[in-house]
């Protein structure tokens, strides 16, 4: 249980610019005063974050909303009526007085209201905005729980509150509401279907018109093992043509005389314990992790893409922030 002790702690050290690790039902997020850019910076600096990947702003309540984005439309209000506090990002146009740390010198900016009572209450405390991407090093592994956080940073981040492991525990859906074509640009647990039967048919993504956002790379998520997918009818026949240095994760029924973790076949509960079974692989003996590949349809939807981004940035020790957007045409210095 967090004391009123810690918070006040945590916004103390938010207010003098440092980093305090912040639970949400999503992941863990590492915060910082989103109107200071020394703060900004500390962010960009310890995760290893190339500095035009723009960050999410958490947000007290739908109110602040104005305080961060101009000419909003009709469907974010109804959005966020819907489904704040909860797992959702939108994209609106930006306020001039943004930080270009915060969109990544875009002209969009992008807005979540967490639901967690530890989150709620820092916010509330705090006052303003905080951005919070995910407490870990770029590129890899999200945390879900405080000890992630501290095993992640160490002393780097000092306060880190722990609200228990984060009950949804993929990051948010983020919707794209920045022009008249609406469109989902990561999944999350909020469905697209979801996201349709308020707001109308959801657009298709265009190259020349997709914001960057957070969690879009090619290579994300990604332990320092190897990672394979494996179809799940193949499982037996791979697993006859792998060494023997192989950490399985799947579903309910793992490759007989095999290591790993099984996490069930409910997708709540697979996207639950997904980042901690792949910490936990990735830190034991074995020099692949090799996943089972879920069963389709749209509630595992953010799982796949989770798990197609992790395979991708898998095995190649530090990630380069070279890494471009996958929906870029052309590569930009620095974008990762």
């Amino acid at each position: 249980m967090i004391t009123s002790e810690e918070i006040d702690a945590a916004v103390d050290a938010l207010q003098r610019g440092e980093l305090v690790g912040m639970p949400t039902e999503t992941v863990y997020g590492l915060a910082a005063d989103a109107r200071n850019p020394v703060a900004l910076a500390k962010i960009f600096a310890t995760k290893g974050r190339p500095v035009d990947h723009p960050v999410i702003v958490h947000l007290r309540d739908a109110s602040q909303m104005d305080a961060w984005a101009k000419d909003v439309p009709p469907a974010a209000r109804v959005l966020a009526d819907q489904f704040w506090p909860g797992p959702l990002t939108l994209i609106l146009r930006r306020l001039s007085k943004v930080s270009d740390l915060i969109t990544g010198s875009q002209e969009t900016v992008g807005l979540r209201v967490p639901a967690h009572p530890v989150a709620h209450e820092l916010l509330t405390r705090f006052g303003g905005g905080l951005a919070a991407p995910s407490a870990n090093r770029f590129g890899r592994i999200s945390p879900t729980t405080a000890a992630h956080v501290r095993a992640e940073f160490g002393d780097a981040v000092r306060v880190v509150l722990d609200g228990g492991p984060s009950r949804v525990g993929l990051e948010s859906t983020i919707v794209d509401l920045s022009s008249a074509n609406p469109r989902v640009l990561r999944p999350g647990s909020i469905t697209h279907r979801q996201i349709e039967d308020w707001i109308g048919p959801l657009g298709e993504l265009e190259n020349h018109a997709i914001p960057r956002v957070s969690g879009a790379l090619a290579a994300h998520y990604a332990p320092a093992k190897r990672l394979i997918l494996v179809d799940a009818d193949a499982m037996d026949a791979t697993h006859a043509g792998l060494d023997r240095d192989v950490l399985w994760l799947g579903l309910q029924a793992l490759p007989l005389g095999t290591q790993g973790i099984a996490l069930g076949s409910e997708p709540n509960t697979y996207a639950f314990g997904l980042y901690a079974a792949l910490r936990e692989l990735d830190s034991g003996t074995g020099g692949t992790i090799a996943v089972i590949a879920p069963p389709n349809g749209e509630a595992w939807t953010a799982i796949h893409d989770r798990l197609r981004r992790a395979a991708s940035g898998s095995g190649s020790g530090p990630l380069s922030t070279s890494t471009r957007h996958p929906l870029d045409p052309e590569p930009r210095s620095g974008d990762g």
